[in-house]
């Protein structure tokens, strides 16, 4: 039964709290709490502050400077998952963290050796002096010589902060519980035990930092350091005591505040491409789905609101990868809703009426979305588990846009759908009705599409192993992946070149593309990264801003570079990845009860991989950080393409006839789900073509890849998946015969 001014009330109450919510994500009301001006930014969108730190040591090993940068890496994540650490020539370490100005916020923590010492307080070890405080009477390593260290951190297995109220019971106090493995624990037991009623310091960077009396002979392996002023402070202290002392000593040699790599407009840029994808997306929506196409765009709307609020309240770091994260989760919500959408047609070509259809439209399509969201979300947890740098940014992005956007489309499309035909859109056409269309036979043309895929990763196999047989490299690796060299270039008293204008220049000069520009603000100069550029090479370059830029010598200065992602870094992304995988198979095979169903998921996942990859070393476009971010969205796009596509053919076999057979249950269910697949990929399309055209280079380089994607992941979807399935699942039923 209609009301009309109950549902005039629920649009009207809507708009108000949808507004309130978009002025809120604006800033309308200034730098409110959620407002999108307070999104912590990466390295590539805002800039931030590059440390870099010298080993005092006259002579590192190589491993000791790997090893240096790894935990330099885990230090730096605790400000930012974005920050990158690389080595500079044979000597130094460069930290960048993003979204930060100020050097002196992160130098005194993450330049800090890291190591802990727990040492009896005596005449020839430490003393207390007449102020109060304990000082070192000789260094820790005459310490360890004469056996007066009686633990230190590799006898730590972890460390956490916690909170516990003062004895008083006024105020709280900041703690670091310490947690020794066996060998920490039985040296501690002893220790207690010979020290009882006796002073043991905790000594942290050759500072005391408590020097407690031992109340009893402690066997459990546990231990409290206390004096910590906030619980922030105690927070970082743990992560430093889990992550381990620095093999070698450091000392700050440059800090300076750099801007964003991409360029100043970069985010300008995109955020534009976002607003005018968004408007065609609305109305390719409501041309095609009248009614609930209106409902749908203005439930996107309280989406990217509340995405924007919640990336500020939870201060996930949004860099590029993080962009992707985000367009993947709007395309998966407008999935959601085209898959309720054709389902309410279908409902209303059975002559249902439209209040019925519309609720059973969402009745029956929650399975596809729940399967499909639950699994990509289960793929984003392990990513941000296990990953690291922009894994963990985009794995971060990508669960908390998919949790919204099922919320979105489930609960806030649903209440205007309800509203609109409260109002009066109680007639069908507004809504349309689903035509059934006669199958067509994509089992049969399973092996032609099988050959096509087959020959276009040949291609791809191919050309890596030509291009890697020549010494080219099987794929143009970008500078975060190889290292290279780093130019730093001081303009004194000029205007700072663009960042695009100085990457052309260096490019032609160089004869290579691959270029990363960022601007040292507080210098007045330019970091240029470049592949490892010969003498020669070198000379041209300084040659070059000599004579265009009118920039002396001795304001050019070159240094070799690490690669910022670590061989740790790779590993770990390339684990997280299968990881992923795995646990995306265990969850359809629980789901659809078949074990085809998940094996043939995952072979599409491979194909799609191979696919982009294909084009990559086709293309030649520099494989780095976004090539990860390209890959991760892509896997997350297909697996729930097929999700789609699976769900329908477990419900058309639950309502097979006797007439029917396998085949034609298969063909039928990828012909009902097609225009869903069309539908879903033009949207997301069309968000990332609008990028392409007007976004930055760098941006253009992020978005070509993912075009290529997201059409793979529709033609694997529809083309490869289903009939896959069918010959993995008659085939096992033929060997049971």
């Amino acid at each position: 039964m209609k009301n009309r001014k109950r549902g005039i009330g629920k649009v009207i109450g809507y708009i108000v709290v949808a507004a309130l919510l978009l002025c809120i994500a604006a800033g309308v009301f200034g730098n409110t709490i959620g407002s999108a001006n307070g999104i912590r930014k990466g390295l590539d969108l805002a800039g931030g502050v590059s440390i870099a730190y010298e080993a005092t040591k006259k002579n590192p090993t190589a491993q000791e400077m790997a090893d240096t940068v790894e935990k330099m890496r885990l230090r730096a994540e605790l400000y930012s998952t974005e920050s990158q650490v690389y080595q500079e020539g044979t000597k130094r370490v460069v930290v960048d963290i993003p979204d930060v100005t100020d050097a002196d916020a992160v130098l005194e923590q993450l330049g800090k050796a890291g190591s802990i010492q727990f040492i009896p307080v005596t005449d020839s070890a430490i003393k207390m002096q007449a102020d109060g405080t304990y000082k070192l009477q000789d260094t820790i390593e005459n310490l360890k010589e004469k056996g007066l260290v009686l633990v230190d951190g590799s006898d730590i297995s972890t460390a956490s902060a916690n909170t516990v109220q003062n004895e008083n019971g006024i105020g709280n106090s900041y703690i670091v519980e310490l947690e020794l493995n066996s060998a920490g624990a039985k040296k501690f037991a002893d220790a207690t035990e010979e020290y009882l009623y006796q002073q043991i310091a905790i000594v942290y960077d050759e500072e005391v930092i408590s020097a407690p009396v031992v109340q009893a002979h402690i066997t459990d392996g546990k231990a409290q350091i206390s004096g910590q002023k906030t619980l922030e402070e105690a927070q970082k202290l743990a992560s430093i005591i889990r992550i381990g002392a620095l093999p070698i000593e450091l000392k700050e040699v440059r800090s300076n505040t750099v801007g964003a790599k991409l360029g100043d407009n970069a985010l300008q840029t995109s955020l534009l491409a976002g607003l005018i994808g968004l408007i065609i997306v609305f109305v390719l929506m409501i041309a095609v789905y009248k009614v609930p196409g209106i409902a749908a765009s203005l439930a996107l709307l309280a989406y990217i609101s509340i995405e924007l609020i919640l990336l500020n309240l939870l201060q996930i770091t949004l860099t590029l990868p993080g962009i992707a994260g985000i367009i993947l989760s709007i395309g998966m919500a407008v999935d959601a809703n085209v898959i309720i959408f054709t389902r309410i047609k279908e409902e209303l070509g059975l002559g249902k009426t439209v209040r019925t259809a519309i609720a059973n439209g969402f009745n029956k399509a929650f399975s596809a979305i729940f399967d499909g969201n639950i699994t990509t979300i289960i793929a984003a947890i392990v990513l941000g588990i296990f990953g690291t740098g922009t894994i963990k940014g985009f794995a971060y992005t990508l669960a908390l846009g998919i949790i919204i956007s099922m919320f979105s489309a489930i609960v806030i499309t649903r209440f205007l759908l309800n509203a609109f035909y409260d109002i009066g859109a109680d007639d069908e056409k507004y809504f349309g009705t689903k035509v059934d269309k006669e199958p067509k036979p994509f089992v049969k043309w399973a092996p032609k599409f099988f050959i096509l895929s087959g020959i276009i990763i040949a291609v791809g196999i191919i050309t890596m192993s030509v291009n890697a047989a020549r010494g080219k490299g099987a794929f143009n690796y970008a500078l975060e992946f190889s290292g290279g060299t780093s130019t730093e270039v001081v303009f004194e008293n000029a205007t700072l070149p663009a960042n695009d204008e100085m990457k052309d220049f260096v490019a032609k000069t160089i004869g290579d593309s691959q270029v990363d520009v960022t601007p040292i603000t507080n210098d007045n100069a330019l970091l240029i990264r470049t592949k490892t550029l010969t003498l020669d090479e070198r000379t041209k370059l300084h040659d070059a801003l000599e004579e265009t830029y009118k920039v002396t010598e001795s304001n050019i200065t070159n240094e070799n570079i690490s690669a910022a992602v670590s061989g740790e870094m790779k590993r770990s992304a390339l684990m997280s990845v299968i990881a992923a995988t795995i646990c995306m198979l265990i969850y359809i095979v629980f789901r659809f009860k078949n074990l085809a169903f998940g094996t043939a998921a995952v072979t599409a996942l491979v194909h799609d991989v191979m696919v982009l990859v294909t084009f990559y070393a086709l293309a030649r476009m520099s494989v780095g950080n976004t090539f990860i971010a390209c890959v991760l969205t892509i896997v997350g796009y297909s697996i729930n393409a097929t999700i789609i596509i699976f769900d329908r053919i477990r419900e058309n076999m639950k309502n097979m006839g006797r007439k029917d057979d396998l085949e034609r249950v298969v063909n039928n269910s990828i012909t009902q789900t097609f225009s869903r697949s069309v539908n879903t990929t033009l949207t997301t399309l069309v968000m990332v073509a609008v990028l392409f055209i007007m976004g930055v280079e760098s941006v253009r380089e992020f978005s070509l890849p993912l075009i290529i994607g997201l059409i793979c992941g529709c033609y694997s979807s529809v083309c490869i998946t289903g009939p896959l399935w069918y010959f993995m699942h008659t085939a096992g039923k033929k060997k049971e015969k």
